[in-house]
């Protein structure tokens, strides 16, 4: 895993280990309690595409589109985070068993260093779990209790009130992120940050990429690009909405090329800025 990738900005050109690249970032020291730093990251083709859907709609994921280098990064960014921001198709996914669970850190040979770098940071050794969900229809892994994570619920105010009080007492934390049904993006961070939370690390898709960036709470983007054409004419995007106009707007802070994968044609590491 410690092979070389190249650093392509900013200048000068030179070569890294990819382990630790993105540790080295400190994002976890980068928010205040007033300003939480809240991150993104995704994985997409060079035509854009981060999902291909099948004949039903359903979304997934190609293999070919996913790395051992890319998966690596991944785990880092969510080593520095002090809560993941996940969706309530997420959780439905991995009941089903048609994702993995990634809501702890370490869990892996190849991963307990970053378990053991978080306590170094003086991290909790798991993150929070927060669930934005507007059905509030999906079922709890059992993992995020028998790791002793704090897990909110995040929903709507016009969510269904039965729903809403199952939870609680199931033992979980609801709260109120937005007017609606669905989840705000300002409304959410603010509610977080009267939690102490700092690092806050988006691993609950586009739609949660455009609530916190037309809110203006975004921070900062990363994406791995992967060298390949996937066409498909049913394909998912970074970006689902409306036109952002100046707000997607961004700014390239970092650019490391690998050469080894996938499949010997290479990939992007890119990280932006956001100019709120």
């Amino acid at each position: 895993m410690n092979q070389p990738i190249y650093r392509l900005y900013p200048p000068p050109y030179d070569s890294e280990n990819l382990c630790g690249l993105y540790l080295r970032l400190k994002l976890h020291e980068q928010g205040t309690p007033d300003q939480p730093f809240v991150y993104a990251n995704f994985l997409s083709s060079l035509d854009g595409r981060i999902a291909l859907e099948n004949r039903s709609g359903i979304p997934y994921l190609p293999k070919s589109l996913t790395t051992p280098h890319d998966f690596r990064l991944f785990l880092e960014l969510e080593a520095q985070s002090d809560c993941l921001i996940t969706h309530g198709g997420y959780l439905r996914s991995l009941g089903a068993g048609k994702l993995g669970n990634i809501l702890q850190i370490g869990q892996r040979e190849e991963s307990a260093d970053l378990l053991a770098w978080r306590i170094q940071q003086g991290l909790k050794p798991q993150p929070a779990i927060i669930i934005a969900s507007a059905s509030l229809d999906f079922t709890m892994p059992d993992s995020i209790r028998e790791h002793g994570q704090t897990c909110l619920i995040a929903t709507g105010q016009n969510a269904d009130p039965a729903k809403v009080e199952w939870w609680r007492q199931q033992g979980y934390e609801v709260i109120f992120a937005g007017k609606d049904r669905w989840v705000e993006g300002g409304a959410l961070v603010d509610a977080l940050a009267e939690r102490g939370w700092r690092s806050l690390y988006l691993i609950a898709g586009p739609d949660m990429l455009d609530a916190m960036l037309r809110d203006g709470k975004l921070s900062r983007l990363f994406q791995t690009i992967t060298h390949q054409l996937m066409g498909g004419q049913a394909f998912r995007t970074v970006s689902p909405g409306p036109e952002y106009g100046p707000l997607g707007h961004l700014k390239l802070r970092s650019l490391y090329y690998d050469p080894s994968s996938p499949n010997d044609t290479g990939q992007w590491f890119a990280q932006f800025g956001i100019n709120n």
